[in-house]
């Protein structure tokens, strides 16, 4: 097994071994641009490319050291998880969070899956997550009568509400259809009360990705004004949709309902068999959850209930981590006091 750093004209054949967004090279390249260290390794088994990892490193300024995130790979095997410690060590790094993209089935105990028990042989512990841990995902090889029927009553009449109303779906992959997303989502975090990547952020996501297939850029029209603005990715035959921000006006036209429905119907005709709707809550959702009319709204379009393995911490330096797992709960404490004192 040859493992080495992949080449910018390896870009092609790097994207087609990874199996998510966050680990393709374009999302690389444009993580680079925010000022974050971008590791990308090759596994070659006699010449051949067999599998890769894109590993990112963040400064961490009080301690003067990194911290690693591997979102949505496969669970590391031996030689990868070797390949990781090795970065670890170059980087001085605290820690490697890892996130697999590995499912399990959910009346399963995450302690019997066997890339668990793979990850337990390492000096892991449980990390804070940054994906959640469940989404929702549709099966788009369905026929659009089969897909419907899978809807809730109340989800069909919806969007078939938006359609009388008049409410038009189109795609505005531009620097205008990035700037009316941001000007909404602006206006939606200071209604639900929550936090979002900053303009520029997007921008240099926008800029970095725009020349490619896998950023597309949708807006719900109604009566000439904007109403939802979403972002969603394609990316080896798979439809995600990451980001969506919406107006509070004439939200009884049910703009995101038909918004849903044209994205559904976008990602079957770029051949996409699935449809990963980035995040949800579990089987038992709570009703005082901020994010149970998300989870419902998703739920309506009868996507199946998905559980990931959960989210590991790596650790290189155990007593360097303690502190900064300390750090990061109380960071996380003041933005929760800050986020409800801001609301009220």
């Amino acid at each position: 097994m040859l493992i080495r750093e992949i080449f910018p004209q390896e870009k092609d054949l790097y994207n087609q071994v990874v199996n998510h967004p966050l680990q393709s090279y374009e999302w690389g390249e444009f993580r680079k641009k925010t000022g974050v260290k971008v590791e990308r390794l090759g596994f070659f088994d006699q010449g051949k490319l067999k599998s890769a990892v894109q590993i990112t490193f963040h400064k961490v300024p009080i301690l003067d050291r990194y911290v690693g995130y591997f979102p949505k790979g496969d669970t590391p095997d031996g030689d990868q998880m070797a390949a990781l410690l090795q970065l670890a060590e170059k980087y001085r790094a605290i820690s490697i969070k890892l996130e697999p993209n590995v499912k399990k089935p959910l009346e399963n105990k995450s302690e019997d899956e066997p890339s668990v028990k793979f990850l337990h042989k390492f000096q892991v512990e449980e990390g804070r997550p940054l994906f959640t841990r469940y989404t929702f995902e549709l099966d788009l090889t369905k026929s659009e009568d089969e897909l419907l029927a899978l809807q809730s009553s109340k989800t069909r009449y919806n969007l078939n509400l938006a359609k009388k109303k008049g409410v038009e779906i189109i795609e505005d992959t531009t620097a205008n259809g990035l700037e009316d997303y941001l000007q909404i989502l602006a206006e939606t975090t200071k209604r639900q009360g929550f936090y979002a990547h900053t303009p520029e952020y997007f921008r240099q996501l926008f800029e970095t990705l725009k020349d490619g297939k896998m950023m597309h850029v949708f807006k719900a029209v109604y009566e000439g004004k904007t109403l939802v603005v979403w972002i969603v990715f394609v990316f080896n035959g798979k439809l995600y949709y990451p980001y969506g921000a919406s107006s509070g006006e004439h939200r009884e036209v049910m703009a995101s309902n038909l918004m849903m429905w044209e994205v559904i119907r976008f990602g079957q005709a770029q051949g996409c068999t699935s449809f990963d709707m980035w995040g949800s809550l579990g089987p038992e959702p709570d009703p005082k959850s901020p994010w149970f009319g998300f989870h419902r709204f998703k739920k309506g379009y009868g996507g199946e209930l998905v559980e990931f393995i959960g989210t590991y911490d790596l650790v290189h330096d155990y007593p360097a981590y303690k502190l900064y797992t300390l750090a990061e709960d109380l960071r996380w404490k003041f933005l929760r006091f800050k986020k409800k004192f801001l609301k009220n």
